[in-house]
């Protein structure tokens, strides 16, 4: 029954005691490198090692390790010397004694930043090959370098459009153009690490940026700037934080700042001025004056710079940042790499090209701002006369614990803030919880009006008292905004840099149960028009971490409401098997979930309180009995299916040989989940899923490795290593899965594993229905009923700046060409197809007549494509909505002809 593994059962809590225990004592016993104690090992080796100024206990854990890889049959090895440097830098990492930097390891076996990561994750075939305090620091330092990358291509850029001649060093009228640039960026970095206590963060490292070139324009000779820069440092006196503030002595002065060049700086790089600003005000001028920089009227010395930056460099033990500026190749990304960052949309080529930039990294966080910005214009971070209104329709006004509430969580959230990325980041802080607050405020008034709509009521008294519905708003709120500017695009193109404050940092920062959080993520998403598909899927990704993890953390009162509904027996239980197989489509709302009941009870309400509580309160089925929580069933439901669809993904990258193994393995997968729900405390979905695959295979004798489950288990999204290589072993120790299934899976389930080999196993559980998201994407495309080639979908968020965009390219249509001459007939044909009487056969490929009547497709108020199999009757609102679209581009289309014949009639002499 026990897997196999290499030796016998791995000590408990390995981690620790390996990782702790053993760095304490070899710290103690640091010393140089003994050659004579290492004979047994290879030249090469040894010589690399004594180039990286290592010790014996790092050479001999680097060996070790480079055994292990070596008697591994799963790995195509590179050259020895790359093998031995990764070798060389997982276990200084893990002995914690890093007697060199990255770029030191990068240069002495002659790679650059992604193919050693590509290595590293390459050599870790074993669970134990890397650790999670390594796989932890390779995460942070590619982190890094991907911010870094995207910063300096920015930089470059942005220098040929304001220094004349920059990279000419030949001139003899006037400083050295390579020079400035060298400083500026030395500054940059230099000001980057004293400033920011997390490097990693895109959106501040930009603003920062855009103060220090403020600072090096400022200071260069007005001959080497290009146009806008060169105008906007002659524009008036510049103005000082003094000139706007009282002065006093207890406040260091500041130093000046010219505004209209910043201003400059900022609409060039469509950055936010305000935001820019404070950066600069607070933390900037904190930093010159700290350098001894304030007032004076020349650059610094990039020699000086750089001394003082090779300080940080060699205490971080990281990469060095200014090989950027000579293009060294430990530094570079491969083409292919470059192709993926910078994914430039396909052109239109009208009477009007619109040219649309390359979507790097910087141009997608600045414009998922500014978009995000634009939304919340009109917003307000008070309650609105609507609000207000229902408010005081309670029966209890809930208006001043509202606003005390969101004034506490605020200077808690700007607290947190600054103490995750640097003290002098607070006043950034508020504004984003500002930004935050406006669009809480604005959602909860949708909600409301949805539910007044639907209820018929105006009396929401115990869901606007109930704190834990609008911490939870809030938290979405602020989710939303958090995402925006960590990178994920909310209101533009994905791009997923993970910083320190990604989920579930909120929660965290307003101890917020995890199970009340995700009671809010469905109503809050159809309550925002606003948000964009990426948006949607971040927080659809957030749902999927407080169900597959976060809300079975051992505090969690979700254990209570488990161990309560199970003690009303079956027909109370959280979530029959029986309806597993039901499609996932429900009407329930926030309201509904919060407001759902916690503890049975046998009181029926009066009807004014059902009225006053906007909530589905009982099973149309069991009226007479103790009410089922709404919440509980839904959340229930939802892991059930997240679940199979793991399952369901692994057996088909695994057992495609085998699918009667599927079945069984739900069943016994599902049993856990229902009945020996303890085993989730502390613990991840997916642990108990690759321990029921493994016990199945055992029991039917597949042979199925854990090794081999893991290894694709990696290929599935948004996994870590942590859910393989840390389980939860029992109170404070923690090993890997196969330790986790040997002595905590296998001995609470060994009777019911065991039944599956025997001749009358238990009765398999239904499969789950397989459900499309139950969120409605806003741009997603979809295909015209019986056409091969036509699809119709929303327009989608804008790529640009909402400012650049032009009534004309708002209303862009793609029919599988560019526009050009006949773009009418075009939209003649599709007319024509979609609108004839035969559109929905499907005419075979011989021409015959071999036509299938195809199934209708539905499209529900939830997003999902269901085939009812029932025949056409008509044109479905798919069609008209498609001939209205046509109708609308063809009046819009005539209305400029109309108007530029017009124009050449006015323009006639």
């Amino acid at each position: 029954m026990p897997p196999k593994t290499r030796s016998t059962v791995t000590p408990l809590n390995k981690e620790i005691n390996q990782s702790n225990v053993v760095v304490s004592s070899v710290k103690e016993k640091i010393s140089d490198l003994s050659i004579d104690r290492h004979k047994d090992k290879d030249v090469e080796f040894l010589t690399l090692s004594e180039k990286l100024k290592i010790n014996d206990h790092v050479c001999d854990h680097a060996w070790s390790i480079w055994d292990s890889v070596r008697a591994s049959k799963d790995i195509i090895l590179d050259t020895n010397l790359k093998v031995w440097g990764a070798c060389l830098f997982i276990a200084a990492t893990d002995l914690e004694i890093m007697t060199f930097t990255f770029t030191e390891v990068q240069k002495a076996v002659d790679l650059n930043v992604k193919d050693f990561f590509n290595l590293l994750k390459k050599l870790d075939v074993n669970m134990d090959t890397i650790s999670t305090k390594v796989n932890g620091a390779m995460a942070r330092l590619e982190k890094k370098y991907e911010v870094s990358h995207a910063l300096f291509q920015r930089f470059q850029k942005m220098c040929g459009k304001i220094y004349a001649d920059a990279s000419d060093s030949s001139r003899k009228d006037s400083p050295d153009g390579k020079r400035i640039i060298c400083t500026c960026w030395t500054l940059f970095l230099l000001a980057k690490g004293r400033v920011l206590q997390v490097e990693d963060d895109l959106v501040i490292s930009f603003q920062l940026l855009m103060c220090v070139l403020e600072f090096c324009i400022r200071h260069s000779p007005p001959s080497m700037l290009l146009q806008p820069y060169k105008k906007a440092t002659n524009m008036g006196q510049p103005m000082t934080r003094t000139s706007r503030r009282n002065h006093s002595k207890a406040k260091p002065c500041s130093p000046e700042v010219n505004l209209h060049l910043l201003q400059t700086l900022c609409e060039e790089n469509e950055c936010s001025m305000d935001e820019v600003k404070d950066v600069c005000m607070t933390s900037f001028s904190a930093f010159l004056e700290s350098m001894g920089l304030s007032g004076t009227e020349e650059l610094p010395e990039t020699f000086e710079l750089s001394n003082q930056y090779e300080e940080l460099y060699l205490k971080s033990k990281d990469f060095d940042a200014r090989l950027f500026l000579d293009h060294d190749k430990t530094l570079q990304m491969s083409e292919i790499d470059l192709m993926q960052l910078e994914r430039t949309p396909k052109k239109n080529p009208t009477e009007e090209e619109l040219v649309i930039p390359p979507q790097t990294p910087v141009r997608v966080a600045m414009n998922s701002i500014q978009q995000l910005k634009v939304v919340l214009a009109s917003a307000s971070d008070e309650p609105s006369d609507v609000l207000s209104a229902y408010f005081k329709n309670c029966t209890v006004d809930p208006t001043q614990e509202i606003i005390q509430r969101v004034r506490h969580l605020g200077e808690h959230f700007g607290q947190r803030f600054a103490q995750a990325m640097g003290q002098r980041c607070m006043e950034i802080g508020s504004q984003r919880f500002t930004l935050g607050t406006r669009l809480y405020f604005r959602v909860m008034e949708s909600m409301l009006k949805s539910e007044e709509k639907r209820l018929s009521v105006q009396n929401f008294s115990k869901l606007l008292n109930d704190s834990a519905f609008h911490t939870s708003l809030l938290a979405c709120a602020l989710e939303v905004v958090t995402a925006t500017y960590g990178g994920t695009g909310g209101f533009g193109v994905r791009v997923t840099i993970e910083t320190d404050l990604s989920f579930p940092w909120v929660l965290d920062v307003f101890q917020l149960v995890a199970y009340d959080f995700y009671k809010v993520i469905e109503s809050f998403i159809k309550a925002e028009s606003s948000l964009s598909r990426d948006m949607i899927k971040h927080l659809e990704h957030c749902e999927h971490l407080v169900l597959e993890s976060i809300a079975w953390r051992g505090d969690s009162p979700l254990f209570e409401l488990l161990c309560k509904a199970q003690e009303e027996g079956p027909g109370e239980q959280a979530e029959p098997p029986a309806n597993l197989n039901q499609p996932l489509q429900h009407s329930h709302t926030a309201a509904d979930l919060y407001l759902s009941p916690i503890r049975p009870s046998n009181r029926i309400p009066t009807r004014a309180e059902a009225l006053d509580t906007p909530t589905l309160l009982y099973h149309p089925t069991q009226a007479p009995r103790h009410p089922r929580s709404t919440s509980l069933s839904l959340f229930y439901k939802k892991v059930h299916r997240l679940a199979y669809l793991r399952l369901n993904m692994m057996c088909s990258l695994l057992l495609t040989s085998h699918p009667e193994l599927e079945p069984v393995m739900w069943t016994l997968f599902q049993h856990t989940l229902q009945h020996e729900y303890e085993l989730m405390r502390d613990r991840h979905l997916d642990q108990l899923m690759m321990s029921a695959m493994y016990a199945i295979c055992k029991v039917k004798n597949i042979d199925l490795r854990f090794k081999t489950i893991v290894t694709a288990y990696k290929n599935l999204p948004n996994t870590k290593q942590e859910t393989f290589k840390r389980v939860l072993i029992r109170e404070g120790q923690y090993d890997s899965i196969i330790v986790f299934y040997n002595l905590v899976f296998m001995q609470r389930l060994k009777t019911n594993i065991l039944q599956y080999a025997s001749p009358r196993p238990p009765t398999l559980s239904p499969i789950p229905h397989i459900p499309c998201s139950p969120y409605k994407y806003p741009n997603s495309p979809r295909r015209v009923p019986g056409s091969n080639n036509v699809y119709i979908s929303p327009m989608k968020s804008s790529r640009m700046s909402p400012s650049v965009m032009t009534p004309r390219t708002r209303i862009l249509v793609s029919i599988g060409e560019s526009f050009g001459i006949s773009s009418s007939d075009k939209f003649s044909k599709i007319n024509q197809m979609v609108s004839s009487s035969d559109w929905n056969l499907k005419r075979g490929h011989d021409g015959g007549p071999a036509p299938k009547p195809l199934k209708r497709l539905r499209f529900d108020t939830d997003g999902q494509d269901e085939a009812d199999g029932s025949k056409p009757s008509g044109k479905s609102t798919l069609i008209q909505k498609l001939a209205e679209m046509t109708s609308t581009r063809t009046r819009i289309q005539e209305q400029k002809l109309k108007e530029d014949a017009d124009s050449l009639k006015r323009e006639e002499p």
